[in-house]
């Protein structure tokens, strides 16, 4: 079992940058992948960023690649999400999850153990 609690969003304007974290409880989060997801009102929630369970491979969504970045720290049992050059159209709940593997996956399905959310709205 993996509990998994997210912090650090909040508001920022667009050109900004937030850093998320997502802490794990559970002597298995080493061996999981972490994914990072986000849900804009009105719309499906849809995959951030993803790395594999030793950081060996990382893997973005195109909307956010070269102003995102996705790291982890088995030591501390955490994921970070550093979110630069921030857009209003990155408003949303941003959602950790941890996989049901090691390797680093965009799609829901992968997934087994899910965070609450944290908000992130970035103004114009």
């Amino acid at each position: 079992q993996v509990q998994l609690v997210e912090s650090g969003g909040g508001l920022v304007q667009a050109g900004g940058s937030l850093r998320l974290s997502c802490a794990a409880s559970g002597r298995t989060f080493s061996s999981h992948a972490m994914g990072w997801f986000r849900q804009a009102p009105g719309k499906e929630r849809e995959f951030v960023a993803a790395i594999s369970w030793n950081a060996g491979r990382t893997y973005y969504a195109d909307s956010v690649k070269g102003r995102f970045t996705i790291s982890r720290d088995n030591r501390k049992n955490t994921v970070y999400l550093q979110m630069n050059s921030l857009k209003p159209e990155d408003t949303a709940v941003y959602y950790c999850a941890a996989g049901f593997g090691g390797g680093a996956y965009s799609g829901e399905g992968e997934y087994r153990y899910w965070g609450q959310g944290t908000q992130v709205t970035v103004s114009s």
